[in-house]
């Protein structure tokens, strides 16, 4: 099973500011003005990283296991769903064209659907991911 909260580490400076490191995503770095603006931007930054590396067609590595003083950072559950569905097409081996030609679909419903900028329904992406041979999981904690 594969889940998408990675864990971060948050480095304070003197001045009362955090940087914010994620360990499996290097370019993933950001920074806020104090813990909680630190860890907004923490969200934002590995959406993004997560979103980059999809675009470019790259890994996108598991979750390492949290060590000491480490933070649990989630992706929301849109991109979260969109990163499975690349990591499913990608073990598939399967192009987006061969995708869509198999679901009798358009290219560009395909593109559509792994675009974090684009909103799709989470029923499409778990269909999608039905017909891949996977399941998609949805789960629950506490905020704190």
């Amino acid at each position: 099973m594969r889940n998408f909260v990675y864990p971060a580490m948050l480095t304070p400076d003197p001045k009362g500011a955090f940087t914010v490191r994620f360990p499996d995503l290097p370019e993933a770095i950001t920074s806020g003005k104090d813990r909680p603006d630190a860890l907004a931007q923490a969200y934002d930054c590995l959406e993004e990283a997560v979103a980059g590396r999809i675009a470019d067609q790259l890994d996108i590595p598991p979750p390492s296991a949290p060590r000491r003083k480490q933070i649990l950072v989630p992706l929301t559950a849109p991109m979260a769903a969109k990163a499975a569905l690349y990591l499913a097409i990608k073990d598939a081996s399967l192009s987006n064209s061969e995708l869509a030609r198999r679901l009798k679909v358009d290219e560009r419903e395909i593109r559509r659907m792994l675009d974090p900028r684009h909103a799709t329904r989470l029923g499409r992406i778990q269909k999608v991911l039905e017909f891949l041979g996977k399941r998609l999981l949805v789960s629950m904690d506490s905020a704190a």
